[in-house]
């Protein structure tokens, strides 16, 4: 949300508002999938789709996080949150990837939500920035989704 330097509220961005339209997009063509495996399949078409759709290096990042995500956390189910492709266990989104263009930002971002077991002591970190998506980014990755899964 949007605030002037007055502290003012603006009202929500173009972007979020954008977002908040494939959202609720996204959760009516879900209630209107018939069978849990076709809305399963249906799912990952649509990440897989939305993922295509990306600029260059956001889609070439997106298409290893998601390659990474399904290889070291199958319990996790591909969907579409907010125009994002994310992942989920029991219905709840544990990690998204947001392209650096949604939001008109200079990274890409791997985020995780309260369900990922990423805890440590007080504070720990729930999104990083991407540049690219390196074999060492690759296993910390890896590692990442497998502890939220733990």
């Amino acid at each position: 949300m949007s605030s002037t330097g007055t502290g003012a509220y603006e009202g929500f961005t173009a972007e979020e508002k954008a977002a908040m339209k494939e959202h609720a997009q996204e959760m009516k063509k879900a209630a209107r999938r018939s069978s849990r495996a076709d809305k399963a399949a249906e799912a990952e078409r649509d990440v897989l789709a939305k993922i295509a759709e990306m600029q260059d290096s956001d889609r070439v990042m997106a298409e290893r996080v998601h390659a990474v995500v399904r290889a070291n956390a199958p319990v996790l189910a591909p969907k579409l949150w907010y125009g994002m492709p994310a992942y989920a266990l029991d219905g709840k989104i544990v990690c998204f990837f947001q392209s650096a263009e949604k939001f008109k930002s200079r990274y890409a971002t791997l985020g995780f939500n309260d369900p990922a077991k990423l805890d440590e002591g007080m504070m720990w970190p729930t999104a990083f920035a991407l540049t690219e998506v390196t074999p060492e980014v690759e296993a910390r990755i890896a590692a990442l989704v497998k502890q939220a899964v733990s």
